[in-house]
């Protein structure tokens, strides 16, 4: 579990400090590409006579024939600003688009110096600097020095990239919709900041060149870059030493409300429009510990604190950040997702946070290579946001994360399968919890083992079950518009959350699948009723030895929700109603309250949740090898019918 980060603001005036150097790199500088190879030509943007061979603005057209005020500069020199001012299909006049790119690359240049400025005292590089510069560095401490040097041309490309991003992205309503792809990029260099910063200038150049035809395509091409240009650092900063000190803490530009996190994107906080039709929790019939765990989760995530950017739940072990809902067709897990984002858009409002609501569909899946998981990247990163109070869903998701070594799975499902094990479950997966991700499916059988278990926890989204449930549901769907009498039926009643949810948790002291069962009963006669650690480990163990799959993910999982009932409680309505009560409270404060709300753990909670959760990996196992048997049978009936027919021609 990751902890609160130290928060240092970087000063305006330290900002302002590199503005004149940052505008100069934009007018024009020297570079020989190391390791990529050019696909344009540095020299084939206008400029206007220059200085020292670097450009000073736009060159002026003249309207006399035959009369040529035009001048290119040298092959090798790369002018920014020149290029951006020629991508407006001839307009001599500078654009406001092209003036909000320029100002955002020279702001975010400025920033990320500044940032270096700040990694230099934190650490050893500014005295090695210092004994570079007097001649006196140490031989043995090159090495030192060199990935010194790496790590800060790493911090200032991942920063340079990640405010350009989030600066244009206060554009992207000019933008249009327009989809930019961007390559890998070849010119990441390392050496020192300043070279870093020229090849990363020096390949954007390139693509702006290629991709920006217009002032429509503009900020798409730039954004597109910037989001590239993160990836591949951080890919590198993976592997890269001397990080710590950056990683450690947080920095924050308050002018713009942008704020760095190690190398994870920043997005702006913005709440998403939503248009759904929401649902309250009594119109979701059935599915009783479906909806009281949704209750629980969507005020869970309002316990955020937005200044230490942590929840006590996720301190505390009882929150929920993946879970999976499955269940027939037409039994309510549309209802239960417009449930949840209606709570959570309701009590968003009241607390003033920004909400954003994110679904991964099967629009995302695109015949491009790579575009796929791009889309699965940003719906990730979207959700993620430690600004917002997020809520991500995978709607179908066997349909849209494919199943590895299936071959009717396309490369487009395997990339978003790629993506979503990695957010998560990876190795740089953090938990702050902001938002969760709710995977749904009618047939969760086809979804890939691991990704299947990377979700934390388990709603059986049954529907109606009893014939209270079934009365219920038909006087909800009959609205208003007639007189039939009701009769004796106590309306809803049977939806009162408390009562049926402990009747549910009960069902689950015996497993309800009857693999399992045997099991259980097999476990019980050896070491007798399980209600020690040692004994409920043996069950473990024979879980194991009956299904493979069942793994220590499994175990772990187990345990989250073990830890989810012992947080068994719903935080007061009045707590969501009245922000004074909790919402506006000091993180201590919120670890506190809930503490006192906390339950002990019991053995009969724990048994439900093994019941619980092995019960749902019998019921895929089973529903799989069933289909499959279904699929055998049907091709056998079919070749048997296609033997007779064939016998029947031959006679």
């Amino acid at each position: 579990m990751s902890v609160a980060k130290n928060l240092m603001e970087i000063r305006e005036q330290d900002i302002r400090s590199h503005y004149e150097p940052a505008f100069h790199l934009l007018e024009g500088f020297e570079h020989h590409p190391r390791i990529a190879t050019a696909r344009v030509d540095s020299s084939s943007a206008e400029t206007a006579p220059s200085r020292g061979g670097i450009p000073q603005r736009r060159a002026f057209r003249s309207t006399t024939p035959g009369l040529s005020t035009r001048r290119t500069i040298r092959k090798e020199t790369v002018g920014l600003i020149a290029r951006i001012e020629a991508a407006d299909e001839g307009d001599p006049l500078m654009s406001t688009t092209q003036a909000s790119v320029l100002s955002a690359l020279r702001r975010a240049l400025a920033t990320s110096n500044a940032v270096a400025d700040l990694y230099d005292e934190q650490t050893a590089l500014g005295a090695l600097k210092r004994d570079n510069l007097e001649g006196g560095l140490e031989a043995a401490k090159k090495t030192e020095f060199g990935e010194f040097l790496a790590a800060s041309s790493l911090i200032v490309l991942h920063v340079f990239a990640n405010m350009s991003a989030f600066l244009l992205a206060a554009h992207s309503g000019e933008a249009g919709d327009h989809e930019i792809q961007v390559e890998d990029l070849k010119e990441i260099l390392s050496d020192n900041p300043a070279l870093a910063l020229k090849g990363a200038l020096w390949e954007l150049d390139q693509v702006v060149a290629e991709k920006a035809s217009d002032e429509a395509t503009l900020i798409p091409t730039v954004t597109a870059f910037m989001e590239r240009l993160m990836e591949e650092v951080s890919i590198r900063a993976q592997a890269a030493p001397r990080l710590e000190a950056f990683l450690a803490a947080s920095f924050r530009v308050e002018a713009d409300d942008f704020q760095i996190d190690g190398f994870t994107p920043a997005t702006r906080a913005r709440s998403t429009s939503l248009t759904m039709t929401f649902k309250k929790p009594h119109e979701v019939v059935g599915n009783h510990i479906a909806k009281y765990q949704s209750l629980k989760l969507a005020k869970m995530l309002m316990a955020y604190d937005f200044d230490r950017r942590l929840n006590p739940f996720a301190e505390l072990g009882g929150f929920i950040f993946t879970f999976m809902g499955d269940g027939k067709p037409g039994t309510g897990k549309t209802t239960l997702i417009q449930m949840i984002a209606g709570l959570l858009n309701d009590y968003c409002q009241t607390a003033g946070y920004p909400f954003r609501y994110e679904n991964l569909s099967s629009d995302s899946i695109d015949s491009y290579q790579g575009k796929s998981g791009q889309n699965a990247k940003a719906f990730i990163r979207a959700v993620l946001d430690p600004h917002v109070i997020g809520f991500g869903t995978i709607d179908d998701i066997d349909q849209i994360a494919g199943k590895r070594g299936d071959r009717q799975s396309s490369s487009g499902q395997q990339e978003v399968t790629a993506v979503l094990m990695e957010s998560f479950a990876g190795a740089s997966t953090v938990v702050r919890g902001n938002c969760t991700f709710g995977m749904f499916s009618n047939y969760p059988e086809n979804v890939d083992d691991a990704l299947r278990q990377r979700a934390g926890a388990r709603f059986l989204v049954d529907g109606p079950q009893t014939r209270e449930d079934y009365i219920d549901i038909l006087h909800l769907l009959l609205g208003s518009n007639h007189d039939i009498p009701v009769g004796s039926h106590d309306l809803f009643s049977a939806q009162e959350i408390k009562s049926a949810v402990a009747a549910s948790y009960e069902q689950h002291g015996r497993p309800q699948e009857e693999q399992l069962a045997r099991v259980f009963d097999k476990a019980r006669d050896a070491v007798g009723e399980l209600d020690t650690i040692e004994k409920m480990g043996a069950y473990l163990k024979a879980i194991q030895e009956a299904d493979e799959r069942f793994t220590g993910r499994a175990v772990k999982n187990i345990t989250d929700a073990v830890k989810v009932r012992a947080m068994d409680f719903e935080l007061p309505d009045e707590w969501m109603e009245n922000p004074e009560l909790f919402l506006q409270k000091d993180y201590d404060s919120k670890l506190a309250m809930i503490r006192e709300l906390t339950r002990p753990i019991t053995p009969e909670m724990v048994i439900q949740e093994i019941n619980r959760y092995a019960d749902s990996e019998f019921r895929y196992g089973n529903a799989s090898d069933e289909a499959a048997v279904d699929a055998q049978v049907k091709e056998m009936t079919r070749m048997a019918e296609a033997r007779r027919r064939f016998a029947g021609k031959e006679s």
